[in-house]
């Protein structure tokens, strides 16, 4: 209860938040400046990048970084765009480091991006399912889940947010990650 933590769990509570967000931003400015050292430094040892749809699914540290390394290879500039991020302490988890302040924690953001791929300008609608944990004294991501709303050319833009098919940065249509797929979604929708 936060009626019952110290000033000084309070503080590091708060504090710890603040490194998240951090932490969350440096992954964008790090994935649009290609700066590989950077991202390294941002994954725990066994952390792991996937998305929803199973085309990315690296574990480890120098796996996720191989990872990005294909990436860029599919893409030309981009700009990620943060924005809402909620953060919730892992009270089961914390403090496995020692210390007072909490040291495992998850997040949910939602996020934009600009990205040149396959020859055209695509603007994607994204969320990051995240997992962070304290390692070496630094807030890390331990398990990044991405999901896409849409990821498509700008000029389908309009059309394709009528329907579901809004997934398509490989070259075909497949349908995205959410919201149909929530279960909040299908409860309101009555799809259950």
């Amino acid at each position: 209860m936060a009626n019952e933590r110290s000033l000084e769990q309070r503080v590091a509570r708060l504090e710890a938040k603040d490194e998240i967000r951090e932490l969350c931003a440096r992954y964008n400015h790090a994935v649009d400046d290609r700066d590989i050292d950077t991202l390294g430094t941002l994954f725990c040892a066994d952390g792991r990048f996937r998305s929803r749809d199973g085309v990315m699914d690296a574990l480890g540290r120098d796996s996720v970084i191989e990872q990005f390394h294909g990436r860029f290879a599919a893409i030309g500039p981009s700009n990620h765009i943060q924005h809402d991020l909620i953060i919730t302490f892992d009270e089961d988890r914390d403090n496995r480091g020692g210390g007072d302040g909490p040291s495992a924690a998850s997040g949910l953001i939602n996020s934009h991006a600009e990205v040149w791929r396959g020859g055209s300008m695509m603007i994607a609608a994204l969320r990051y399912e995240d997992r962070y944990r304290v390692e070496d004294g630094r807030w890390r991501f331990e398990d990044r889940l991405l999901s896409f709303m849409y990821y498509l050319p700008v000029q389908d833009y309009a059309e394709a947010m009528g329907g579901v098919e809004r997934m398509r940065a490989y070259g075909d249509r497949r349908p995205a990650d959410y919201p149909e797929g929530l279960a909040s979604w299908r409860k309101y929708y009555g799809d259950d």
